[in-house]
């Protein structure tokens, strides 16, 4: 499905032969538009990406309920998903974000414990 190409030590690239399949899991609610501005800049970088919503039902900055749904669905996905993950009580803060690869899916959020969970088995 893809194939890696190291650019220094700890950067990967992975070329995709098929569109990505980039899923969405956050505290946002669906009652305004952040998480169509997500999806809408998802789409003006690549217009073919298929972007699948996991959850934005998850409680308002609550960290441990967000690593609970991400790690019983995220590995459902076919191996190369991309996982953007944004459950943080430190949102618009200096906080660094995170990238990780667990068993071919990438994950994207806060470097603030949101993937404790789905890093435990690994």
């Amino acid at each position: 499905m893809w194939a890696g190409e190291v650019l220094h030590s700890d950067i990967l690239i992975y070329k995709m032969d098929t569109p990505p399949i980039i899923t969405l899991t956050t505290d946002f609610g669906l009652q305004d538009h952040y998480v169509s501005a997500m999806k809408a800049v998802i789409l003006r970088i690549n217009p073919g990406a298929r972007v699948i919503d996991i959850s934005h039902d998850i409680p308002p900055q609550d960290i441990m309920a967000g690593a609970w749904v991400v790690r019983n669905a995220a590995l459902l996905f076919p191996p190369g998903t991309i996982h953007v993950v944004v459950v943080d009580p430190g949102v618009g803060t200096s906080r660094k974000p995170v990238g990780l690869a667990i068993e071919e899916h990438l994950f994207v959020g806060p470097d603030n414990g949101i993937f404790s969970l789905i890093g435990e088995d690994f």
